[in-house]
């Protein structure tokens, strides 16, 4: 048996075999749309927190699953899916709703970035907001934007409280958002994208458009409007 491939068969063996078990399942079909706490997870699956910690260990030793430190609150950690060892997994239409809406704090970058990928992957409307808004979208967005043939020239920025409407699908793509939106939008989902303003760096953009664009093409396949399909 050639080592190189008894190496990748042995490491698929041991992804089957944490995902062998319900709760660690669960874990990772959660994990599928959106990042979460140990915390919330906990919370949200009704699983002890010695339990819990027992199954994230084993899910991050087969390298499914991986952590983050909060850019909000430090001593949070995200846990996120890597998508990469799940590359054959598609996920299932688990989601209903007339419309998406992006939030960060300022609604200058991500949020945007966001809701211009998703009108590519979706017939669903969509929005941006923050719960902070800038003047202003950052300049360094709409050039990355451009740079994929994407257009922010019309984009401004809003509040969420006068973009928000009861049914909307929420998706806070960074950490102080999710964190500051305590229980508002509780079904929302949340992605722990980085900051690219931070630094202002084109690849800091860039590197946050990737990720949100591997973050929709997961979701889009999942969102489906009120009553019919979004062919």
């Amino acid at each position: 048996m050639n080592a190189e491939w008894s190496v990748s068969v042995m490491a698929r063996a041991q992804r089957h075999a944490a995902l062998g078990e319900p709760a660690r399942l669960a874990i990772i079909d959660r994990l599928l749309l959106g990042d979460a706490s140990p915390g919330e997870l906990g919370q949200e699956l009704g699983l002890p927190s010695n339990l819990l910690a027992h199954h994230l260990k084993l899910l991050e030793q087969v390298g499914l699953i991986e952590r983050s430190r909060s850019e909000g609150d430090r001593r949070r950690t995200y846990l996120r899916l890597r998508v990469d060892t799940l590359a054959d997994i598609m996920p299932a239409p688990l989601r209903t709703a007339p419309r998406v809406v992006f939030v960060c704090t300022h609604n200058s970058a991500r949020s945007h970035l966001a809701a211009a990928l998703w009108k590519r992957h979706s017939t669903i409307p969509t929005a941006s907001a923050g719960t902070d808004p800038a003047r202003r979208v950052h300049p360094g967005a709409v050039a990355t934007a451009r740079r994929h043939g994407l257009s922010l020239a019309a984009a401004r920025t809003a509040h969420i409280d006068e973009t928000l409407r009861p049914d909307d699908l929420v998706v806070a793509v960074c950490d102080n958002t999710h964190e500051q939106l305590g229980t508002r939008a509780p079904d929302r989902l949340h992605w722990s994208v980085p900051d690219p303003t931070r630094t202002g760096t084109d690849d800091a953009f860039a590197d946050a458009l990737s990720d949100l664009a591997d973050r929709i093409d997961r979701l889009a396949p999942a969102v489906r409007p009120p009553g019919g399909s979004d062919d």
